[in-house]
């Protein structure tokens, strides 16, 4: 059976088991106190062109969003997003939990743009009953969307600006970050998107960990009592030097960046495959998540073969539906889904 449903279906890269196996009998200093997690934050600090920041490490992307939405946000506060963001459909309402509403926004293939976010905040603050409702306190997106696209370095000027314009701080969720900058699309770089927003994160459980987000803080003062935080929301783990282990290994010798790049070269050679046999994009996607409208009755011929979503309910003839490679995925399993096709 070949699996396209997500990419955190695989365990780890290979140097990381090594890397656990060689350690696994060191004793360390626990919650990220080690040196494996010290020299896991130089390396991403290095990476970023960081030096005033904080990096802090936690397991997975849904327990990063609600820890620092939660830790940026005051109590009558709510956070910006795009009415297709992971913490509005796909996080169980995890956000809300903490107290604090998502403020959606309709968005445009996935994202937001610098001129929603100053119609949003002008029209909040137009109402005279604005100190009744929930303020806005800060903008998130995802880098990839959703629907894998990706801001344009301009565009995420822009709403970096907006942001600044309205006194709140941006976001960006990153558990696909190296898969939208290896994208032949984008023209930002690490450095350039750790420049344009307050907090992001990048994500190893979805790019070659076993698990991890690591959340990098470019303005410190949002967050100043990160470790805390982090305890009160389960997200403080005993043996951190397994988190600080792995983003060692993945920002060694640009692992993360050369291991993203197969997921993209993979994707883009599954694309070619199914538009050259006549079949639709529901979404143009340039990262590892491609988007396709099949219909149904090839769908149920290749579910019996493969693993992959349908974007919604099932429509009454063709279906949108969802493929994603990741960092591991090999030529052969493109071959073999491409074979299936025809």
């Amino acid at each position: 059976m070949l699996h396209f449903d997500s990419d955190y279906m695989r365990g780890a890269h290979p140097e990381i088991l090594n890397k656990l196996f060689e350690t696994n009998w060191e004793q360390t200093t626990g919650y990220g106190s080690d040196e494996y997690t010290a020299g896991a934050r130089k390396l991403i600090l290095e990476a970023c062109g960081l030096k005033d920041a904080e990096v802090f490490f936690m397991v997975g992307g849904t327990q990063t969003n609600a820890t620092v939405i939660d830790g940026i946000l005051y109590r009558h506060q709510g956070v910006v997003a795009a009415d297709t963001a992971h913490i509005n459909v796909h996080e169980a309402g995890a956000v809300e939990a903490t107290g604090h509403k998502v403020l959606t926004i309709k968005s445009t293939n996935g994202k937001l743009s610098a001129s929603d976010i100053n119609e949003y905040i002008a029209t909040f603050y137009r109402d005279e009953s604005h100190k009744h409702m929930v303020e806005p306190g800060m903008v998130y997106i995802s880098f990839p969307t959703e629907l894998g696209t990706i801001y344009t370095k301009s565009e995420l000027s822009e709403l970096h600006d907006a942001c600044k314009k309205a006194n709140i701080p941006l976001f960006i969720d990153g558990a696909r970050l190296g898969y939208g900058l290896a994208s032949e699309e984008c023209d930002i770089t690490l450095s350039d998107l750790a420049r344009l927003c307050d907090v992001f994160y990048i994500g190893g459980t979805k790019v070659g960990a076993f698990f991890g987000e690591a959340i990098v803080i470019t303005n410190p003062s949002l967050l100043p009592n990160m470790i805390p935080l982090m305890k009160q929301h389960g997200g403080l783990l005993a043996k951190g030097r397994l988190l600080g282990l792995q983003f060692e290994v993945l920002f060694t010798n640009d692992l993360y960046f050369k291991i993203s790049k197969n997921a993209i070269n993979m994707a883009m050679k599954m694309k070619k495959a199914f538009i050259e046999r006549g079949y639709k994009l529901f979404v143009d996607s340039p990262t590892n998540q491609q988007f396709f409208v099949l219909p149904n009755e090839l769908i149920d011929k290749l579910s019996q073969h493969a693993t992959f979503e349908l974007w919604g309910p099932r429509c009454p003839e063709e279906t949108p539906v969802r493929f994603v490679t990741d960092w591991g995925t090999s030529e052969d399993e493109i071959d073999s889904l491409i074979k299936l096709i025809d």
